[in-house]
């Protein structure tokens, strides 16, 4: 697997990166990254008291109309940073105390972060590295990762590839992105967390929770409680506003209601998940924080 015909993820465009051919997610063989920083408002297993040592990269495989970081995700915000320079932002991070490298939406440029990690390691790096993607992976491409990875923080958006298409210009999410979960835990299996509570390996899955779709939801985590082992972490989102082309949406141009909140709430409850999180409405519509471990 190479970058004279990319075949990274499912979308198997076959440019030649390194000739500034430009695919479905418009990257180069260049490493992008908007910023790096330290983030407290991950999952309190990820974040701990320290924060997680977050890269977000530019660029994305999926086109989300509601993308909240659609300015970094869909227009290419950024900067473009050389294999070694990104070895440096891992060892700074470490270096600031980071609980772990947490690398967002990484797909893209896997081949590069493979090593650039090589790299860091040899200079010291040895704290966790996350790898909190949307899902949209192929599998042959995840085990490059093997060894690589330590937490796996895929999302898992749509149970109906319908929904794939008109909200994320997608085919066959739901597809390959259960290939590509079942891939993940194969590597890192359920969460091992330390004397902290602080997760050091496994999957963690992510599903937010849509406007008009809770029916989705419903299907998304039924399929988690019975092909998953009951271990794996769950994060259920209710952070959902409308933002970017999701303002043009009859079915995604508000916030959830609290009455849908309270529904896949009961669900959860009713399905007996035994671990992760969700989170809260709050009193004020704009807060949104995390309410309890399952």
């Amino acid at each position: 697997m190479n970058l004279e015909k990319c075949e990274i993820c499912p979308h198997e465009c076959g440019i030649n990166r390194t000739k500034k051919q430009i695919g479905r997610c418009k990257s180069t063989d260049k490493i992008k990254i908007a910023l790096y920083s330290i983030h407290k408002f991950e999952e309190p297993c990820i974040s701990g008291g320290n924060g997680s040592g977050t890269v977000f990269f530019s660029n994305c495989n999926l086109n989300c109309i509601y993308c909240q970081n659609y300015e970094i995700s869909q227009e290419g915000k950024g900067k473009e940073i050389s294999v070694e320079e990104l070895a440096d932002i891992f060892i700074k991070q470490q270096n600031r105390k980071a609980e772990n490298i947490n690398l967002i939406t990484p797909t893209n440029y896997t081949l590069q972060i493979i090593k650039a990690i090589k790299i860091a390691k040899k200079r010291g790096l040895n704290i966790p590295i996350i790898y909190n993607t949307n899902g949209y992976e192929k599998v042959e491409t995840l085990k490059l990762l093997e060894g690589y990875v330590d937490v796996y923080l895929p999302d898992l958006k749509y149970y109906d590839d319908e929904l794939g298409k008109k909200y994320s210009k997608v085919d066959k999410y739901f597809e390959i992105a259960v290939k590509a979960i079942k891939e993940m835990y194969r590597q890192v299996g359920s969460p091992k967390l330390d004397e902290r509570g602080m997760i050091k390996s496994g999957l963690m899955i992510r599903h937010l929770v849509l406007p008009n779709n809770i029916e989705n939801s419903k299907k998304i985590l039924r399929w988690i409680k019975e092909n998953i082992d009951e271990n794996v972490y769950v994060d259920i989102m209710a952070q959902y506003f409308p933002t970017y082309k999701a303002k043009e949406s009859k079915d995604l141009n508000r916030k959830l209601t609290k009455e849908e909140y309270k529904e896949i709430e009961e669900y959860v409850y009713d399905l007996n998940t035994k671990n992760g999180y969700m989170q809260d409405l709050g009193e004020h519509e704009e807060e949104y924080v995390p309410k309890w471990e399952i």
